[in-house]
């Protein structure tokens, strides 16, 4: 599946690489099925020196807010304030592939976030106060044992959908949509400040850190091209039908994709993308892309996250968007 199979090793060291090249933040994704990234952040801590390190949807379904408030507070601890959390769902059909069923998204990752920061913002106590919500129910004794490096570090609400990317207005510290193709970055920001308003909140204090994709490649265009492929072939059957069709696609344009994918034909799946579908990522020239991310920028958008596959070489790649891309919305 090529940029799938990219080691642990080698995703650390591409890790390393964006705090050389000045990269604010290193995200990774929480996929079902996909190398754990709690270990891959933990591991990257050490490794780097600037760079903030974060997750991007972590399931509240698969996950206690017990174990997301030790796991943040262990990563800052070991980051020296570097850590940051993305809880949340970009959709609900990868954790049905083990029979969860997403059934209260909103509560459950409301009730998350208030849990994570209670357990973090209330030490030291010797108890903890009882809390009976919906969908959890803790004791007393639900209480960190350790003094944690940060009581506050950022919280931010993967989401997708217009109520679930309200709620990530309404209670994150920022807010993680996938702006696939960039040019729904108008729709997730609308969403997303709607819910800040609700709650009397500062658009300003709330992080939209938008998720695209990007394939760059000064040397080999075409390739980087190629590149993108099978992220939207794997990626694309998933995304919301208000997003697509800002490129005239729909979910129905993916149906052959998707049927080839659940018969884990991924090759045969790649070889379905259309050039229309090659507008869901960023790829072209440095300019080219630079002017597809400034347009995200006028949207709204805080936060540019650029994941995979980045390119078919991709520490130059990160050298190229670091020191020609990053600079140009530096100021």
């Amino acid at each position: 599946m090529g940029w799938f199979d990219i080691s642990a090793a080698q995703q650390l060291e591409f890790g390393r690489l964006a705090d050389k090249y000045r990269f604010d933040y290193c995200w990774f994704p929480h996929d079902t099925f996909m190398r754990n990234t709690w270990v891959l952040t933990s591991a990257l801590a050490p490794l780097t020196s600037n760079i903030k390190i974060g997750t991007v949807g972590s399931s509240p379904y698969t996950f206690d807010p017990s174990e997301f408030a030790t796991y943040l507070a262990t990563l800052d601890e070991i980051s020296r304030g570097r850590a940051v959390l993305g809880i949340g769902l970009h959709t609900t059909d990868m954790i049905g592939w083990v029979g969860i069923e997403a059934k209260n998204p909103i509560v459950r990752t409301r009730e998350t976030v208030h849990l994570i920061r209670e357990t973090l913002r209330t030490f030291p106590k010797g108890r903890a106060k009882p809390f009976d919500g919906e969908e959890f129910h803790w004791s007393e004794q639900a209480y960190l044992r350790f003094k944690p490096f940060r009581q506050n570090p950022p919280i931010y609400v993967a989401a997708f959908g217009k109520e679930y990317l309200e709620l990530s207005g309404e209670i994150g510290d920022g807010s993680l949509p996938m702006i696939t193709p960039p040019e729904s970055s108008s729709y997730m920001v609308n969403s997303i400040l709607e819910g800040a308003k609700k709650v009397h909140r500062d658009p300003k204090d709330i992080d939209i850190a938008g998720f695209a994709w990007i394939s760059i490649s000064k040397e080999d265009p075409r390739k980087a091209i190629d590149m993108l492929k099978p992220v939207i072939a794997y990626f694309g059957p998933y995304l919301e039908e208000e997003a697509l069709s800002t490129v005239g696609l729909s979910v129905s344009d993916f149906k052959e994709i998707r049927r080839e994918i659940d018969r884990g034909r991924y090759d045969v799946a790649k070889e379905l993308v259309t050039d229309q579908m090659l507008q869901l990522g960023i790829t072209g020239s440095v300019s080219e892309c630079t002017e597809r991310i400034a347009i995200v920028e006028k949207m709204g958008v805080t936060q540019i996250s650029l994941g995979g596959p980045l390119g078919p070489d991709i520490p130059s790649a990160l050298k190229t968007i670091g020191e020609e891309i990053i600079p140009a919305f530096k100021t």
